[in-house]
């Protein structure tokens, strides 16, 4: 039976993963000058924004991220003022049945806490764990929330859109859905990662998380 879900955030929740990127592009360009496409800035995902800006102008740092959180703010409510259609009923669903919800992100707390504020969705959560400079596994972090919260492998799900996601969910030894309703999604790769169940949606996901505590869930 599921008693936990635990989201990722970027692509997951809200169409943010284009507003990141973006936004350390144009805090190195207002910084240094230099110009990256997109791939220069993906490469070191796994690592917070801070973590990744200080890696590609470690000399303008806090100049950078200063730079990339006001730009984050104003383009996350402009673009991505809301969550993905079908989060906020898989999350009012969740908290009905008294599951937990939980995110785990490799966000910054800054970012992250801008996003489920200008979303609306902050209070559906009961714990958080973001990212670091270091890219510490997502394993690590899920294994804190078993801790913390007295859940056992078998009764967590993690919904995230990139294998990375699969992968740390299979070491952590918890199920995951591959979150694949955001066009940013590889669907192909994610199918190859084996996931538990793929998602094109939201509402399969929230199906499948039914299904697995049927009859419990009405």
């Amino acid at each position: 039976m599921i008693k936990c879900v635990i989201f990722d955030m970027d692509g997951t929740l809200g169409n943010t993963l284009p507003i990141c990127i973006g936004g350390i592009r144009l805090a190195v360009q207002k910084a240094t000058g230099k110009l990256l496409d997109d791939k220069a800035v993906i490469k070191y995902f796994g690592a917070s924004e801070e973590g990744i800006i200080g890696k590609l102008m470690p000399e303008h740092k806090q100049e950078g991220i200063d730079l990339y959180l006001k730009f984050y703010r104003k383009q996350h409510e402009i673009l991505a003022p809301r969550p993905f259609d079908g989060i906020v009923p898989l999350l009012e669903m969740l908290k009905k049945e008294g599951i937990a919800c939980v995110i785990v992100s490799g966000k910054g707390e800054k970012s992250l806490d801008i996003s489920l504020d200008v979303m609306g969705i902050d209070k559906y959560f009961c714990m958080k764990r973001h990212g670091d400079e270091q890219a510490t596994g997502k394993e690590v972090f899920i294994a804190e929330v078993l801790e913390k919260l007295n859940l056992k492998k078998s009764e967590v799900v993690y919904v995230g859109d990139a294998v990375s996601d699969v992968l740390a969910s299979r070491r952590a030894g918890i199920a995951v859905i591959a979150a694949a309703w955001a066009e940013s999604a590889d669907i192909d790769a994610l199918k190859n990662a084996a996931p538990d169940f793929l998602a094109k949606t939201v509402f399969e996901a929230q199906e499948w998380i039914k299904r697995q505590n049927a009859p419990a869930l009405k």
